[in-house]
């Protein structure tokens, strides 16, 4: 597939949206380690963040879907707390090559 940004945009704690062909995408960066996720509530099948950039709950812990509160861990994707405990945000394979977060594969929406 192709380049989605540089790693280094992506700063330590900072989650950020991008668009990737037809696809709504979210890198997050905790602990030095970057994820990235389908941006797509699995509850209400809508996206995450109402404003640009804004993933996080108030404590900066969890992903935060603001239209409901459902909140997912960083690390895994997995709904800790909502409508959607147990279900979880879509992983995107990617790698880093030169500095470049490479998307791999992206998986399709359920909804």
């Amino acid at each position: 597939m192709g380049i989605l940004c540089r790693a280094d945009e992506i700063g330590e704690g900072e989650a950020r949206g991008f668009d990737y062909g037809e696809h709504s995408l979210v890198v997050v960066r905790m602990d030095g380690q970057l994820h990235v996720y389908v941006n797509w509530c699995p509850h209400l099948g809508i996206e995450l963040n109402f404003q640009p950039d804004e993933f996080f709950d108030l404590d900066r812990r969890y992903l935060q879907c603001a239209n409901h509160g459902a909140l997912f861990e960083v690390d895994t994707g997995d709904c800790v707390l909502g409508p959607c405990k147990g279900d979880a945000l879509r992983k995107v394979g990617f790698t880093v090559e030169n500095g470049d977060i490479r998307i791999l594969s992206v998986p399709t929406r359920t909804r």
